[in-house]
């Protein structure tokens, strides 16, 4: 009759360790996500929505390698809810660096690649970037709603 009642109390114990673990852990941690996956997201230009060139650079998703390696892009796309794709042309990544994909206009550098549109992507009230490789498999997805602030951290 001690095991029986042993067994019950033990159990009541680990449930109830376990669920004060689980309530010591933030809501709003999230794990770092490993290989090529998405960043931080400035989906609503900071100040109004001018749709001067300036506003549309301040709009862009970034990409993170966290690998050990360096990562070639070409040929991966960054896709919006409704369709819009930038399609990366030859870009590499290092090891543990991050590219920003701005939506505006300008010239490729280091850490930075333009979509060169002249209209916003990313819809302000709710939408969601996927990261999709050249052989058509999402690697990575990240959406937000109108109550996120303009930026979403999507790791």
């Amino acid at each position: 009759m001690r095991i029986r009642t042993a067994v019950p109390l033990a159990l009541a114990a680990t449930t109830a360790l376990a669920g004060s673990l689980l309530l010591a852990t933030p809501a709003s941690a999230a794990k770092h996500q490993g290989g090529v996956h998405l960043g931080k997201i400035q989906y609503d230009s900071p100040g109004k929505d001018t749709r001067s060139n300036t506003s549309l650079k301040a709009e862009w998703v970034e990409i993170h390698n966290n690998t050990k390696a360096k990562v070639q892009l070409k040929g991966y796309k960054l896709k919006d809810n409704t369709g819009y794709t930038y399609t990366f042309p030859a870009y590499s990544i290092g090891a543990g660096k991050t590219v920003r994909v701005h939506t505006g206009k300008a010239k490729n550098s280091s850490g930075h690649v333009y979509w060169n549109r002249g209209s916003y992507v990313w819809n302000n009230t709710g939408d969601k970037a996927r990261l999709i490789k050249p052989s058509g498999k999402l690697l990575d997805s990240c959406s937000w709603t109108k109550a996120s602030k303009g930026t979403k951290n999507c790791h």
